[in-house]
């Protein structure tokens, strides 16, 4: 019984993070409907009760709710545990995106001349597969918000410091607020600054690393800074 349970939990689990990447990449917004339960058991080949045990992880995680005969709605494309600074309840989300980019443009061309000083081989083939399949979804058009942040994130675990693998919930935090808010508009700069970055880190050229992502960051901030201009 105890086997069973166990077993049930983790399906709910991963059916959560299936659930939530569908969010990412549909996209969703706040305020936009989730299919029903028989839906979503259909899409994800799982039954009712595991789709109502993963949709309450959800709740748990402050990304959606159930609203009582009506159904169950996004309300923050942001998980309560990747927002230790609870930056997600500032309603301009355009400043807080410079804000984020600005604080990122401090940390992580940083992280990424660590990341070529200290990554492990395991480490550069993460980081390489990862470049693949953000370019790879790019040039399909498909969504590629959650590899974004897992290939920012896999450079600051490349980077061997415990305290940068701490901060990597506010690195993803700040990934996420900027393509959500710029609507992936960089796609061409992001394939060629991502792989400037990883290629940097394979050559163990830390300068090559820091310059390649304050030169991603420069990007991003720039594109904020027009879009403000129009608001």
């Amino acid at each position: 019984m105890q086997l069973s349970n166990l077993k049930s939990k983790l399906l709910a689990e991963q059916v959560q993070d299936q659930i939530y990447r569908y969010i990412l990449e549909k996209p969703l917004e706040e305020g936009d409907k989730l299919p029903n339960e028989f839906q979503l058991g259909e899409r994800f080949g799982v039954g009712r009760s595991t789709i109502r045990e993963a949709v309450k992880l959800l709740v748990s995680r402050g990304i959606v709710e159930v609203r009582r005969g009506s159904g169950t709605y996004v309300v923050s494309t942001t998980p309560v545990d990747l927002d230790p600074l609870g930056l997600r309840a500032i309603e301009d989300k355009m400043a807080l995106a410079m804000d984020l980019v600005n604080v990122r443009m401090l940390l992580e061309p940083g992280i990424a001349e660590m990341a070529a000083l200290n990554a492990t081989d395991a480490g550069i083939e993460k980081l390489q597969s990862l470049c693949d399949l953000v370019e790879r979804k790019i040039e399909r058009g498909e969504s590629y918000i959650a590899d974004d942040i897992a290939f920012h994130t896999c450079v600051a675990e490349c980077s061997g410091n415990k305290v940068v693998e701490q901060l990597i919930p506010i690195i993803d935090t700040a990934v996420l607020m900027f393509v959500n808010v710029t609507h992936q508009k960089l796609k061409k700069e992001t394939i060629m600054t991502h792989r400037a970055v990883t290629d940097a880190i394979i050559e163990r050229d830390p300068v090559g690393a820091r310059s390649a992502m304050m030169m991603h960051m420069t990007f991003n901030r720039n594109m904020i800074k027009e879009m403000l201009k129009e608001s």
